[in-house]
């Protein structure tokens, strides 16, 4: 582990951790709170903030001033950009890159190998600050193979089908298809072309997926 770590309690660690100076790692958000488990190969950047009982795999990576609330289950090679906020009660599958500036509320489930351009979006709340009795927080639901361009905004509870495409700018009120392409204000699903039927690859990704 580097030796600039700003806070070791509550954490374990695998090997080869990394944690800048200037970054909390196992925040207590309440009493009794579990620790942070980070898989081995872990880089976290100053500024980024991990509460208690998160659980990452193996060659996680942050940008700075990343923040990961309590009840976060994250798989293996994953990289979250700079000023990305997760609130917490949040699973995020493999091979996920999610950019800068995005907001991802609790209540969300992420699959593997997807992509989310900068200033993505999720929301989990229909009717904001009204029907507080009867509020359920329910966050979309993201398959595997997606891709959401720069801008894209999800509502409450829609599921976006595994290898789907949304545009940037999109906004998505409702469920799509698997293998669609979804454009424009609301978001219009249509077959995804042959070009972007391919499967989501990073070139970091090869080695691994290959094994």
């Amino acid at each position: 582990m580097n030796s600039q770590v700003s806070s070791r309690a509550n954490l374990e660690c695998g090997d080869d951790c990394q944690i800048q100076e200037g970054a909390i790692v196992g925040l207590m958000y309440a009493p009794g709170a579990g620790p942070v488990r980070l898989g081995k190969g872990a880089r976290i950047r100053a500024g980024a903030i991990l509460y208690a009982d998160v659980v990452v795999g193996e060659d996680f990576q942050t940008g700075h001033h990343v923040l990961v609330r309590e009840k976060t289950i994250v798989g293996d090679h994953v990289v979250i950009g700079t000023n990305t906020v997760i609130d917490g009660t949040v699973t995020i599958g493999s091979f996920v890159k999610i950019e800068s500036n995005c907001y991802i509320p609790t209540h969300t489930t992420i699959g593997d190998r997807v992509f989310f351009g900068p200033g993505v979006t999720l929301t989990n709340d229909r009717y904001p600050l009204k029907l507080r009795d009867q509020y359920i927080p329910e966050g979309p639901v993201i398959e595997d193979g997606v891709t959401l361009g720069g801008g894209v905004v999800v509502l409450p509870g829609v599921r976006i089908g595994h290898d789907s495409f949304v545009a940037a700018g999109a906004v998505v009120t409702s469920d799509v298809p698997p293998h669609s392409l979804v454009r424009g204000v609301p978001g219009r699903a249509v077959p995804a072309p042959e070009k972007l039927r391919e499967r989501n690859l990073a070139l970091s990704w090869r080695k691994h997926l290959a094994k």
